[in-house]
């Protein structure tokens, strides 16, 4: 698997090798002090059959890759990886995983929580559960506003 340096972008329709990329990334990033991850998943619940990610074609991917570089100048890092599912997942798998690598801890780990917190609540992507009783629109919580709100 080649890892595009520094920072690797990608949105998927299928499944998502969460091994590979880590083991690629920190191959690619071996001078670094410090790799970060993030692994977000299909959180399995009784109630939900299935989660639907639809978005923005023309803004999604343009706004990840601005989002990451963002990410790069703000906490001085070596590399960024963001990859996000698109389309229907069951309970279990993955949905996007971040990863960053930095000269020290506290930037890599800052630098993921700044890209998760913008993914969660200010990204093009909008979500929806298939319950028993058929689908339902996600939005924000407010939690999700006030944790992205830390970052102006």
């Amino acid at each position: 698997m080649q890892i595009a340096a520094p920072a690797d972008v990608r949105l998927l329709e299928k499944g998502m090798s969460v091994g590979e990329g880590l083991a690629a990334f920190s191959s690619a990033h071996q001078r670094a002090g410090a790799v970060a991850s993030f692994l977000g998943t299909v959180r399995p619940d009784e109630a939900v059959q299935a989660l639907e990610l639809t978005h923005y074609q023309p803004l999604t991917l343009p706004g990840m890759s601005q989002l990451a570089d963002s990410a790069l100048r703000r906490f001085g890092l070596d590399g960024v990886l963001v990859w996000h599912r698109v389309g229907v997942m069951a309970p279990g798998q993955p949905i996007v995983l971040v990863i960053t690598a930095s000269r020290h801890r506290r930037e890599a780990f800052d630098a993921v929580d700044f890209l998760m917190d913008h993914l969660k609540s200010a990204a093009w992507f909008w979500k929806r559960e298939k319950r028993p009783d058929g689908w339902h629109w996600i939005e924000p919580r407010e939690r999700d506003h006030a944790d992205l709100a830390r970052w102006n």
